[in-house]
Parts: structure tokens; C-alpha cells; sequence
């Protein structure tokens, strides 16, 4: 498949080079197809003349910020590795209604098997994207950066994160296995509900983890700040505090650990939040409830093809015993 990224396009921001793994990408796709077309189009296969092709070109019906241009392309490489795909609108640029973001010409049935699973993640991925940048324009000026959270969709994480980064927003930690954070549920098993035990677990508890290891707790009432601060945790998190709480607790923590703050974070709360002096603002809203973008796919072309035999309807196409596999 050929790629290319007009000249008129703007670039991506430096950041997300190379920030989408391939190899999860394509591992993403492949099960997508394998799911939407199990055993190959039929609808396509009976109607459409097997070396029929296609141009077809994804515009955007409202305005937003893109992501997941090269996903787009991958999915048409999967199921029609000859298909010429040119990028019109770079990840993480903004765009107004009516855009023609990317344009694909190949075969036809190909063209049509991805065209669903293609549209799906890049709608939704742009939906993260331009959500996330709503939060980030809020923040703007104050010093505190937007994040996202483990609320993605199962299976989904690494385009629905890398979306965030397209919106101009952060990642938290990828996994359970990234780094350590013990939230309220971890207190209690660890302190059995005794306050005055906390600060020598989560010693003990810091003495276990490699240097390179980030330690982050939450909190919920204020009375438990010093306790955390005092094991040197490197973040603390002030879960579902008031703004005035949250301007105390930052007074508090007064620079001896970085400052989170999760819960009740909205479009309509974002600036309030971030105005108190908190680091980070965790925002589970960025990938749990984003309605999809509205993008189409619209066929520009028909290149009808030379002629050929009779239109078959049997065994799955190569292209998309490829895709599956």
C-alpha cells in the first residue's frame, strides 16, 4: 500500500511521532475484521465485480481534531495491500466541517470490507481527541496538565490513549503494571481502618519497589496527606475534594509531591480545578463517554473494469483471509 501525506497537510506535532505502535495497530485490525467479516463480504462479493475499484474519500462532517489517520490507512493495507492512501489532514490537526481528511483508491470490495471497521476507530479515536482538547484549551495558562485514565474500552487502550496525545492531553499509566497506586480500597485492607498506621505501610510498601518505580496515592479526607507525604510517595491524589479542599491540600503538600486531582471533573469544573494549583487533572470522561465523531466515507469514483467473468460468490477473498490472519 502507498501512503502519502499532502504537501498542504500540516504536519503532526513532534510528540506523536512514532507514538502508535504498528504491531498493536495491526493486532487491533486484524481482530476487528476477523470479526466483522468472519468469512469473507457477501453483500460486496455478490454486487460488486471482483476487480472493480474504488476512490473514496473521508470527510468530516462536523469540525474537530483528528486521530487515527494512519490507523485508516492500515486498514485498507490489510484488506487491499495495493491501495494508494493519501493523508490530507495530519493527527492532531484541528478541522472544520466538510474536510476531506484522507482519500483511498483500490479495489472496490476491498475498499468496502474495510470501510466500517476503518470509520468506527477513527470516529471514535477523534472523538477522544477533540474532547481532550476542549479540557486542554480550559487548562490553558495554569500550569496543569489533563489526563486520561484506565476507563478505555477493553482492547482499545493504546489508540484511545495515543488519541488523548492527539487532543494535546497526557497519559497515565498505561496498565496495573506500570507503576503503583494505592487508592482507598488498598488502605483499608493495608491499615485495617487505623489512620496512624498509614505512613509505615506505605514505607514499607515503597521499600519493596525499584527506584524507577512511581508511587502515587490517593486520598480522600485531608487528615491523610501528612501520613502519605511522610512515606515520600512521588504523586498524591485528592479524590472528589472541593475546590477550596483542593487549594488547601496543594498549600499543604506545598511542593513535597506531585498533585493530582480526580472526581467531579467536567467541561464545566476543568478551570475551576486547575485554577487551584493542582499538577494534574485526571479525566476518565475523555475515553468513557465520547460519542463518535461524525466522519463518512464517501465513494468519489467508479472505475468500472475491463471485462471478467461471471461474479462469484465463494470462498473468502485472499485479501481478507490476510486481514483475519
Amino acid at each position: 500500500m502507498t501512503v502519502t501525506t499532502a504537501p498542504s497537510a500540516r504536519t503532526a506535532p513532534a510528540a506523536l511521532a512514532g507514538t502508535l505502535p504498528e504491531a498493536a495497530v495491526l493486532a487491533v485490525l486484524r481482530a476487528a475484521l476477523a470479526e466483522d467479516a468472519p468469512y469473507g463480504d457477501i453483500t460486496s462479493q455478490t454486487l460488486i465485480p471482483a476487480h472493480a475499484r474504488a476512490t473514496a474519500v473521508l470527510a468530516a462532517r462536523v469540525p474537530g481534531v483528528l486521530s487515527g489517520g494512519d490507523v485508516f490507512a492500515a486498514a485498507m493495507k490489510l484488506t487491499d495491500p495495493d491501495a494508494a492512501v493519501e493523508l490530507l489532514v495530519a493527527d492532531g490537526a484541528s478541522f472544520t466541517a466538510g474536510t476531506v481528511l484522507a482519500r483511498v483508491t483500490g479495489n472496490a470490495r476491498a475498499v468496502l470490507l474495510a470501510e466500517r471497521v476503518a470509520l468506527n476507530l477513527v470516529q471514535r479515536m477523534s472523538a477522544i481527541a477533540t474532547r481532550t482538547a476542549e479540557f486542554v484549551a480550559l487548562v490553558d495558562g495554569t500550569g496543569a496538565r489533563i489526563t486520561d485514565t484506565r476507563k478505555t474500552t477493553p482492547g482499545l487502550r493504546v489508540l484511545e490513549r495515543y488519541a488523548v496525545r492527539c487532543g494535546g492531553g497526557a497519559n497515565h499509566r498505561f496498565s496495573l503494571s506500570d507503576a503503583v497506586l494505592a487508592k482507598d480500597n488498598h488502605l483499608a485492607v493495608l491499615t485495617g481502618g487505623d489512620p496512624e498506621r498509614l505512613t509505615g505501610v506505605l514505607r514499607a510498601a515503597k521499600a519493596q519497589l525499584g527506584h524507577t518505580t512511581h508511587f502515587e496515592v490517593e486520598v480522600d479526607r485531608m487528615e491523610q496527606i501528612e501520613p502519605v507525604l511522610a512515606a515520600g510517595v512521588d504523586t498524591i491524589m485528592l479524590d472528589n475534594f472541593s475546590l477550596a479542599g483542593l487549594a488547601a491540600g496543594v498549600a499543604l503538600v506545598g511542593g513535597r509531591a506531585r498533585v493530582e486531582a480526580s472526581g467531579n471533573v467536567n467541561l464545566s469544573t476543568a478551570a475551576a480545578i486547575a485554577a487551584t494549583g493542582v499538577d494534574v487533572i485526571s479525566v476518565g470522561a475523555l475515553t468513557h463517554s465520547v460519542t463518535a465523531l461524525d466522519l463518512g466515507l464517501d465513494v468519489e469514483l467508479d472505475v468500472e473494469p475491463e471485462a471478467e467473468p461471471a461474479v462469484e460468490t465463494g470462498p473468502e477473498p485472499a485479501a481478507v483471509a490476510q486481514a483475519a490472519g
